[in-house]
């Protein structure tokens, strides 16, 4: 028996539009490629990222493409088979084998495979042509066609629903509409007598962490004599076993002793076993399939709570309990096949020096690529993975469910091995659009057959289909019905489940400096806008720095924001907290991204301080909406699609490193009776707690000074809290006093700053000021100092006055700061370190007050 070949069908393909006869074929520009990708390649079509391009590019979504390519014959032995794999077709394909229909599909998230045998040519070329039809009116024509459904969505439009593609696509309320299509995965020419057809484990890590027990599964297609499974660590080997077989389900187990555990960023290393099956044929290896897993204990923690109603919901792996700082992904590009390996890996690694823990996964997306996992897998980040459904009421025809559970078991099957993924969640705020109708919901009813005569038959979905593929395919494996969700309660309910707090910018505009109030067991998405860096404006303005709609307010920059209400928004929350203008755009950017990062970190701040350890896991994680861009804009993101961090990206970083401090200011109004209006004593009093996520006790002294913001004069110092123990992993409360000020007009101008210090060295740092920023009088510093080490490897930053919000700056990309956005205290340097500079580097600061 011959070993299994595969031939990549990845050259000579040309594409043209379908329904214009007389059009030339061109050559694609790359493959996997879509069509947006190629018109952009021969220069067809204006660049859709730039200016208002988008808005002349819609044509391309509601026409027909073709692509095609020649192969040369390949020898198919006697007995064999020839089998076309097509990794991804987007969407609507009919796949044309030398004349003959061979595929049609309607789900851009399905491999197919097909067997060509019959068809291919023994001699000569094969020729292969795939045409796209509009997924756009093919939506539009299944809306139609099913009336009694009660159709409904935010964000694109109806038709998306009745589609399996990406969408996104359809545009969000950060992204553009481009409907694509193309070949947007790889196809590949099998050629087997015997292959394997899947490799899968299931480990379990005992909860001593001292064994895992590993079984292994490999499904064959064809007959073989047996197959050899190895395992090995670091290329060294670690145990192997031949099975003898003939065809289907074959299985070996193994228990590995003191096995080297995959841990999350900061809690240890994130060893990978590979782990490979071969099949064997009359001492022949006809295939061989080989995968990267971590072995680790993970757990979603859902269990009552000690002094607070409802229960935790937070995730342990290999014991540890996790508060989940981390952020939300959308695609990285609305043109998926240009998505590099390393761009993936810059994305991730990204995450996990902004000390981030999980990403999710966005239902709106797709099952990201490989490469993604493999990142998140390295450096030890979790992954929150949804399903493809998001934001509204889907439909669930016969054959709809059909192709969605197809959908559900191949993708499990393609990404259960990465030892990242922790969760699978069946939809996207499904639920809450649900509530919003409302749609009909009775969470007591558990007859599921029932479910789909409702005018909510997505429930289906997510609590039958894909609940039963979770629980085939990945049983050890937390399956959650939806994002938010709390077991049948209003996806609000902030007791139970996790919530998604959108009333600070959407809702009811809460400020965010309460996001103490605004909590819940584990906020799966919060955020903020921001505009992007400068540079990413002048990259999409046509004319660059030149262009005359080089303004904040202009056509041109809000088209560039897809979000609803956009200007009132970020004028509101702006006009409430700090002094600003729109003019110059620099310094504009600059306050957006100040208030974007004041938000943030408030939030993570204040809902960590709910992590208080066993049984008081009253906040059990934090994901920001989001880390990323699919297109230059002004969004929600912390850094843009040029990966150009905003400074909220910092002010998160420090809010979720090891060791923190926070504080609170609050004031207190104590009348000398109920009755009058003058006789009221006011106090301003100030909280602090000490935040320490490692999995070590510490002990510190809590150290308070305070400054007069207009003069600088130090007004206190003081060890407010001498060897307060800070227990492992958990919030500790540390002082409260009134803020030291002889008076409401003093205090409201006093800065105040702790520390955490120990064994002489301080440890975490935090500046809290009055608030709202803009009644403050804020000083412009006569001996500002931002010297940049002769190595050009730090920034040393010190002033006379207090300094809110020093942002560093500088022209060169390829400088990278490792901090940024930091307050400024008399008689302090702070030090930032930097990477990609030299002594002779530009570097500049912009700061609160400073125009």
């Amino acid at each position: 028996m011959a070993p299994r070949v595969v031939i990549p069908v990845d050259t000579n393909w040309e594409f043209k539009q379908a329904d214009k006869p007389d059009d030339t074929f061109l050559p694609v520009g790359q493959f996997p490629t879509n069509v947006h990708l190629d018109l952009l390649h021969h220069k067809l079509i204006p660049d859709p990222f730039i200016g208002k391009n988008e808005l002349d590019v819609q044509w391309i979504g509601e026409a027909q493409w073709v692509y095609r390519t020649t192969f040369a014959a390949a020898d198919v032995p006697q007995g064999a088979q020839a089998i076309l794999a097509f990794d991804g077709l987007d969407t609507y394909a009919t796949v044309v084998l030398n004349g003959v229909t061979i595929l049609e599909t309607d789900n851009m998230f399905l491999p197919e495979r097909v067997d060509a045998t019959a068809v291919l040519k023994k001699e000569g070329d094969n020729e292969l042509v795939i045409t796209f039809d509009s997924a756009y009116l093919r939506g539009w024509k299944l809306v139609e066609k099913y009336p009694e459904h009660k159709w409904g969505c935010w964000n694109g439009d109806n038709s998306r629903l009745a589609v399996r593609k990406a969408q996104y696509h359809w545009g969000w309320d950060w992204g553009p509409t481009l409907l694509t299509c193309g070949p947007w995965r790889p196809i590949n020419l099998e050629i087997y007598e015997a292959r394997l057809a899947d490799l899968s484990f299931e480990s379990l890590v005992d909860k001593s962490l001292s064994s895992a027990d590993v079984k292994v599964t490999a499904e064959i297609e064809g007959k073989v004599d047996s197959v050899r499974f190895d395992v090995a660590l670091d290329d060294k080997p670690v145990a192997s076993e031949t099975v003898e077989a003939s065809s289907g389900s074959v299985t070996a187990s193994f228990r590995i002793s003191n096995p080297a555990l995959w841990y999350p960023v900061r809690y240890g290393k994130q060893p990978l076993y590979q782990i490979t099956a071969t099949l064997l044929s009359g001492g022949v290896e006809v295939d061989s399939v080989s995968k990267k897993t971590g072995l680790r204990r993970a757990e979603l923690v859902q269990r009552p709570l000690k002094d607070q109603p409802g229960t935790s919901f937070f995730f342990e792996v290999n014991n540890i309990p996790l508060y989940c700082g981390g952020s939300d992904w959308i695609p990285a590009d609305n043109f998926i096949p240009r998505i590099s390996r390393q761009k993936y890996y810059d994305w991730v690694k990204l995450v996990a020096d902004g000390n981030q823990f999980m990403i999710r996964v966005w239902g709106g997306g797709i099952y990201e690529e490989q490469a993604f996992y493999d990142a998140c897998d390295e450096y030890g980040i979790l992954v929150w993975q949804d399903f493809m459904f998001g934001c509204g009421n889907y439909p669930a025809w016969p054959e709809l469910l059909e192709s969605i559970g197809r959908e559900a078991r191949e993708n499990v099957k393609l990404l259960r091995h990465h030892p990242s993924i922790v969760i699978w969640a069946g939809n996207n705020e499904d639920y809450q659009y649900q509530e919003s109708i409302p749609l009909t919901y009775d969470f007591a009813n558990k007859d599921a057959e029932s479910w789909l005569e409702t005018d909510f038959p997505a429930r289906y979905i997510y609590e039958k289909v894909l609940s039963d593929a979770c629980a085939e395919l990945i049983p050890h494996t937390q399956y959650h019905p939806g994002s938010p969700w709390g077991a049948g309660r209003d996806t609000h309910d902030a007791t139970v489940g996790d919530i998604h707090q959108w009333n600070v910018w959407h809702g009811t505009q809460e400020k965010y400096q309460n996001f103490d109030q605004l909590g819940g067991r584990f906020v799966s998405e919060f955020g903020m806008q921001a505009f992007p860096s400068v540079k990413t404006i002048d990259a999409y303005l046509p004319l660059g720095k030149d262009d005359p709609d080089r303004f904040a307010q202009s056509s041109t920059v809000d088209f560039h924001n897809k979000a609803e209400g956009h200007e009132r928004r970020i004028a509101l929350y702006l006009v409430e907290n700090m002094r600003y203008a729109p003019d110059p755009l620099e310094h504009f950017v600059y306050g957006t991204q100040l208030m974007q990062a004041e938000c943030l970190a408030s939030a993570y701040r204040l809902w960590k301080r709910q992590w208080k350890g066993p049984g008081r896991e009253y906040c059990g994680g934090a994901l920001v909406w989001q880390i990323n861009d699919c297109w230059p804009v002004t969004s929600w993101s912390m850094a843009d699609f040029y990966l150009r961090p905003k400074l909220s990206y910092f002010t998160v970083k420090r809010e979720m490193a090891p060791v923190s401090v926070g504080i609170t200011r609050k004031v207190h109004h104590h009348p000398q009776d109920k009755y009058t209006r003058v006789h009221i004593k006011t106090t301003t009093l100030i909280e602090v707690w000490g935040s320490n996520l490692t999995l070590d006790d510490l002990t510190v002294d809590v150290v308070l000074k305070a400054w007069d913001v207009a003069s600088g004069k130090e007004t206190f110092s003081s060890v407010v809290s001498k060897d307060l123990l800070l227990p492992e992993n958990r919030s500790t409360e540390a002082a409260a006093q009134d803020v030291p000020a002889s008076s409401i007009e003093e205090a409201n101008r006093t800065v105040v700053a702790a520390y955490l210090v120990q064994d002489g060295k301080q440890i975490a740092r935090y500046v809290n000021w009055p608030e709202p920023l803009k009644y403050l009088h804020l000083q412009k510093p006569r001996e500002l100092k931002a010297q940049l080490s002769e190595d050009g490897t730090s920034v040393a930053i010190s002033a006379e006055v207090p300094i809110k919000g020093l942002a560093l700056e500088c022209e060169d990309d390829d400088v990278k700061f490792d901090d940024n956005l930091v307050d400024i205290v008399p008689g302090e340097v702070v030090t930032i370190g930097v990477r990609g500079a030299s002594k002779d580097t530009k570097i500049e600061t912009r700061y609160l007050g400073m125009l």
